[in-house]
């Protein structure tokens, strides 16, 4: 053991004072900005823990972008008769597996590309939430909502450019945050909601709930037999034995894990429930002997092939005219979502690695980090994958000690050799990443302690926030209602504080979360230009002012225009420090 670690010593101290070691500014490396205790093993072993973590994604998102049924068509609306149409069964079939290759593919490049543009140890993948939202909500299940799949997909490819613009002008970070704070945490919680009630279902989750005609939701459980034309339990409710293996080799066996810190808990979750369910011999197998079983086992046999895209491959549709309302509504949601969603996380992720400059709020390279996350979103969208965002799941190679790029481009080359194991990764049954969404959402609903309940003005909308967004399977209505809720609530008040100066306002005003209009940071540059512009056009005005005086004439008329005109400026746009150059 001493040897091996005076070798890995060696190996560390070696990269680190090479040319390489000084591009990632790893330790040793004589960098004016070098990073403390960054080691090249300790980034690849930080990128491995990362892509443990992750790699239920490509199951994940594959199986829920799959139920938009892509570009396989069925010729009768009826989604039970679709689903024994042996062809249309076999489209779908391929569309997963293409979804397999675009998310291995498309986890790889971004977090490769982000790793090396940026020298931040963040990963990056088709976001959690967002893929829901695109598949249930956008293109509706098998192709029953608003929008056709390729339509959706160039809503995420204009999104992406959209981003970049917005980052090159500072407005991706200013909008983030002038967004309450309650609702951006109550943005996060319902997407956990979210995320739990589709792991219940029978298309991306155990089965355990379904919907009913007398109530809107119903408990369930039953084997597929039983479902009857409405998607309800006739009979047998909770006796699937594919739902109670998700539940407890999946579920129990998980959580089990995780009280451990078992980095890879996940994973071995989910594979765990796909190895016992490949053998065909049993009750529960993912291979029955059908023709989608077979197919399936013909498939998984392979086990290392190369699997390429064919069907969403560049699916892309500019025919806007034909749904115009829900693809801009589709839009506007993926940006203001995918704006809180990806700004969020990389600035949480940006503190963990502790690099976030205290006075700025900024972290090195975050124009970059922006820019890169928006340029692999229409990437994805190419790929036929939902908008790509920064993973939280980064923390856990962060807390394994990466603190550079080369963490995020180990985890990047990971995902890119699974691409070959397309087979294995295709495989992998609903009901064994059912319980994943789960505790994926458990997770993500932890943070909503740090909602500000002592206050009626910040609890209601964040509650509303938080409800609607499962309630109406939807995370674009429940940030909608939210926002609203808060406007409609705060916004009384503020009026009847505005109009009694002061003397009528809530019991509770001090325990109300600081909300402006001007947060702090650095304004968007065409904000601070226009506040520049007004500024020298108040000094040409002071200018006259002064000549005026001297002549005795009209001083006290002129000098009260021109100080009404700055105070106007003054009460929508506050002043800023000077412009800092970014740090690089």
């Amino acid at each position: 053991m001493e040897a091996i670690r005076r070798t890995c010593s060696a190996v560390n101290v070696r990269i680190g004072a090479s040319t390489f070691g000084r591009i990632f500014r790893l330790e040793g490396s004589g960098h004016d900005k070098e990073i403390r205790n960054a080691k090249f093993l300790t980034e690849i072993r930080a990128g491995i823990t990362t892509f443990f973590t992750m790699a239920y994604i490509i199951a994940v998102n594959a199986a829920i972008l799959t139920d938009t049924g892509g570009n396989c068509v069925c010729n009768d609306a009826d989604d039970l008769i679709c689903s024994a149409d042996p062809a249309y069964s076999a489209c779908l079939l391929d569309l997963n597996r293409d979804l397999v290759t675009a998310t291995a593919a498309i986890a790889g490049f971004s977090s490769f590309l982000f790793g090396f543009l940026t020298n931040m140890p963040v990963c990056l993948a088709p976001g959690m939430g967002l893929n829901a939202y695109f598949a249930y909500q956008v293109v509706g299940f098998h192709g029953s909502g608003g929008v056709s799949y390729p339509l959706a997909l160039t809503a995420v490819f204009v999104e992406g450019f959209i981003f970049v613009f917005l980052s090159l002008i500072g407005m991706r970070q200013w909008l983030v945050k002038i967004l309450p704070t309650s609702i951006k945490i109550a943005s996060g919680c319902g997407i956990g909601l979210f995320l739990a009630e589709i792991g219940l279902t029978y298309s991306s989750g155990i089965g355990a709930i379904t919907g009913s005609i007398a109530t809107p939701l119903t408990i369930a459980g039953c084997p597929p037999e039983f479902l009857d034309a409405n998607g309800s339990c006739t009979g047998h409710k909770m006796t699937s034995h594919t739902m109670w293996i998700g539940i407890f080799c999946g579920g129990v066996v998980t959580a089990y894990l995780m009280s451990y810190k078992v980095k890879s808990a996940i994973v071995i979750g989910i594979a765990l429930v796909s190895i016992i369910s490949w053998p065909r011999a049993t009750s529960f197998t993912y291979f029955p002997y059908t023709a989608d079983g077979t197919s399936r086992f013909d498939f998984f046999k392979k086990v290392v092939t190369f699997h390429p895209i064919d069907s969403t491959l560049n699916s892309l549709d500019w025919n806007v005219s034909a749904a115009p309302g829900h693809f801009v509504l589709a839009l506007f949601t993926f940006l203001y979502v995918d704006i809180i969603d990806c700004t969020a996380t990389l600035y949480s992720m940006a503190r963990f690695a502790g690099v976030v400059d205290k006075e700025s709020g900024d972290f090195p390279r975050s124009t970059v980090a922006y820019c890169t996350d928006a340029f692999c979103i229409s990437v994805g969208a190419l790929f036929g994958c939902s908008p790509v965002t920064a993973f939280i799941e980064s923390g856990a190679g962060i807390a394994e000690g990466g603190k550079t790029g080369l963490t995020a481009m180990a985890c990047g080359t990971c995902f890119l050799i699974s691409i070959f194991f397309a087979p294995i990764f295709a495989s992998i049954p609903p009901w064994a990443t059912g319980c994943t969404l789960i505790l994926v959402g458990c997770m993500m609903i932890r943070q909503v302690v740090n909602v500000n309940w002592s206050y009626i003005g910040d609890a209601v909308p964040a509650f509303v926030t938080i409800m609607f967004m499962p309630f109406s399977y939807s995370a674009a209505y429940g940030l909608i209602a939210g926002i609203m809720v808060y406007t409609a609530i705060n916004g009384p008040i503020y009026l009847t504080k505005l109009i009694t100066r002061g003397r009528i306002v809530p019991d509770d005003e001090d325990n109300r979360e600081y909300w402006t209009v001007k947060p702090q940071g650095r304004l968007p540059w065409f904000i601070s230009a226009g506040k520049s512009v007004t500024s020298r056009l108040g000094n040409k005005n002071i200018t006259k002012t002064n000549s005026i005086q001297s002549l005795g004439s009209g001083t006290s008329l002129e000098n009260f225009g021109s100080q009404a005109s700055r105070d106007e400026v003054d009460a929508v746009i506050i002043e800023m420090p000077p412009m800092r150059s970014e740090k690089r």
